[in-house]
């Protein structure tokens, strides 16, 4: 049972991880806001790669035993045909919301977007979740004592009734992206052309980073077919595949200000759409 000060304190830490930009007011009037402070609200938050930051120091961190469970139910789902891998990431890392995504573990997101789609895709309604969220937290009252929790599944099944995506019908015993495999016509670009990424207009997913749009680089390798992530992720039966490429980028192009040496390069993953001849 919870105190009248308990609820204040929460709702007073809900209020400080709320994402905002302070100099304007909560939902502002038309007038003040101009392209570019509307393309930063609109900014898919997953989209974060050339942000300032906090320094982070880097350790070989062992995972923990939830993210290794965490991890096997995702693969699950996705062998049983429950979602793609662009659904998870868009479900886990861009539905959530700035704060969510920068204040959860990286499993944290991923063990959210599994609930999120099991109860979106009817495999299990929230009410029944939420009931078995708490029965599980009863269960382990006093803690685990250095006990791990115990699966008490309601039922189990041989899952041949589960409904499955259309992808994964047509994928079984190819493979993706092996399954686009001449479908994409001649690739408009080869190895040592040089590329503009265009500055098309992101709308709620992308994996075209930010920080590369607008910059000139040089095709290094013509990777594969595939749907555009952008169609992919809502598994759209009429998305087209098209080529992708590693796209090789000179780090003092990328960043204002570079001090390393004029031979550092990056590396990245761009969709044919995204690409035009410099």
């Amino acid at each position: 049972m919870s105190t009248a000060a308990e609820r204040a304190a929460q709702l007073d830490l809900v209020a400080r991880l709320e994402s905002a930009y302070p100099e304007l007011p909560d939902a502002p009037t038309p007038d003040l806001l101009d392209h570019a402070r509307l393309t930063a609200y609109l900014k898919p938050v997953h989209d974060v790669g050339g942000e300032p930051d906090a320094p982070m120091k880097y350790e070989n961190k062992q995972y923990e035993l939830w993210e290794h469970m965490t991890y096997v139910i995702c693969e699950v789902l996705a062998w049983r045909g429950i979602w793609l891998s662009e659904e998870r990431r868009r479900m886990g890392n861009v539905d959530v919301g700035r704060a969510v995504y920068l204040g959860l573990p990286y499993y944290g997101r991923w063990l959210l977007s599994v609930a999120r789609i099991l109860v979106e895709k009817h495999h299990i309604g929230l009410t029944e979740l939420s009931e078995r969220m708490a029965e599980v937290a009863d269960r382990y009252a006093g803690g685990l004592d250095g006990q791990r929790p115990e699966a008490q599944p309601k039922f189990e099944g041989d899952g041949s009734a589960v409904k499955r995506n259309a992808h994964h019908l047509h994928a079984v015993g190819k493979g993706d992206p092996q399954v686009y495999a001449g479908m994409a016509g001649e690739p408009r670009f080869a190895v040592g052309d040089a590329v503009v990424v265009r500055e098309l207009p992101v709308l709620f997913y992308t994996r075209t980073p930010e920080y590369v749009r607008g910059a000139t680089g040089e095709i290094a390798a013509v990777a594969y077919e595939s749907p555009a992530a952008e169609d992919e992720t809502w598994d759209r039966p009429d998305a087209k595949p098209e080529w992708f490429y590693v796209v090789r980028f000179t780090m003092a192009d990328l960043w204002h200000g570079y001090t390393g040496t004029a031979a550092d390069s990056l590396r990245t993953e761009i969709p044919e759409r995204w690409l035009r001849p410099a």
